[in-house]
């Protein structure tokens, strides 16, 4: 069965049981495909409770993305001074290579520009290579790295940053 991108709700809004979802996902899906320990997911629901404490609906936004009533991906913009942070961005494997991806660095795009914010920035790990290819479509650039086993396994931490052009907006 192919999915199109049409059939794909999007949402900016928290429900209940969606931060406990995300960190599911994230545990599991990273722990299957990269093989991250516990830790990992201790460190996104840790995040995402950060996250939800200085929520504020003018300056962070969240993306969940839905089909059939079940949460297929998600994205977050969170509020970091004249930074956005851009966290937790997931796709289940079967939501891949269908634009999906696209679409949420496109709202994601906006809503940063919308806001005003100078910078963007994200962590992700070497082992991100599909990621990373989208994020340096979009303008981010690799900006550090370090060796961390922070995620129960050695691994590059990398930082990548966009800087926004306000004089050309």
């Amino acid at each position: 069965m192919r999915i199109h991108l049409e059939e794909i709700r999007i949402r900016t809004e928290l429900q209940v049981g969606d931060i406990g979802y995300v960190t599911y996902l994230h545990g599991v899906l990273y722990q299957q495909e990269y093989n991250y320990g516990i830790s990992f997911e201790a460190y996104v629901a840790r995040g995402l409770h950060e996250f939800y404490q200085k929520y504020n609906p003018a300056q962070d936004r969240v993306w969940v993305c839905e089909h059939q009533q079940q949460m297929v991906g998600f994205l977050l913009l969170m509020n970091r001074g004249s930074a956005a942070q851009l966290r937790y961005f997931l796709l289940l494997p079967a939501y891949r290579g269908i634009g999906l991806g696209k679409k949420l660095m496109d709202l994601y795009m906006a809503f940063l520009r919308q806001c005003g914010y100078q910078s963007a920035y994200l962590w992700t790990t070497h082992e991100q290579t599909m990621a990373a290819s989208l994020y340096q479509k979009y303008g981010f650039r690799l900006v550090e790295e370090k060796d961390s086993t922070a995620f129960g396994k050695p691994l590059k931490e990398q930082k990548y940053e966009l800087i926004l052009d306000i004089m050309s907006e």
